[in-house]
């Protein structure tokens, strides 16, 4: 149940940022391309799939810190496996913006990739907290 929950505001809290802070910018960008012979008519389909697509990614991105969590439940990374390749996650959040983000222009891959630099922060403090200590009999058992 807390899992579902967390799960549900993190998700929540991704698409909020993205409605409040990121598509004004990103419709901005689009309409930006005005001048006397050529003037942007965008259709309500095309609004709402450029904001669904922006919506589902931010909501999906914000749910870092709980994919991290799971991922030292099972054993895969640990506190300190995270703090060690933070330069890597660094350029990684780069690129998934890069790649998530409909629009070509850096403000908006800025905005993406801000949070998740920052979700990742917050993903090394939710490990330290919520995952699974390590099994301390577990190398005396193999040894035997």
């Amino acid at each position: 149940m807390p899992f579902t929950v967390i799960s549900t505001t993190c998700f929540v809290g991704g698409a909020a940022f993205c409605y409040f802070v990121v598509l004004t910018p990103a419709f901005r960008f689009l309409l930006g391309y005005s001048n006397d012979f050529l003037e942007p008519m965008p259709a309500v389909s095309e609004y709402f799939s450029l904001a669904l697509r922006l919506l589902l990614a931010f909501g999906v991105v914000f749910e870092l810190p709980v994919f991290m969590v799971f991922l030292a439940k099972i054993g895969v990374v640990n506190k300190q496996f995270l703090q060690k390749n933070r330069r890597y996650a660094l350029l990684i959040a780069f690129i998934v913006a890069a790649i998530l983000t409909p629009t070509p222009d850096v403000v908006n891959q800025c905005l993406m990739a801000g949070p998740l630099i920052i979700l990742y922060e917050v993903s090394i403090v939710a490990v330290s907290f919520f995952a699974r200590k390590p099994f301390l009999g577990f190398s005396e058992q193999q040894e035997e």
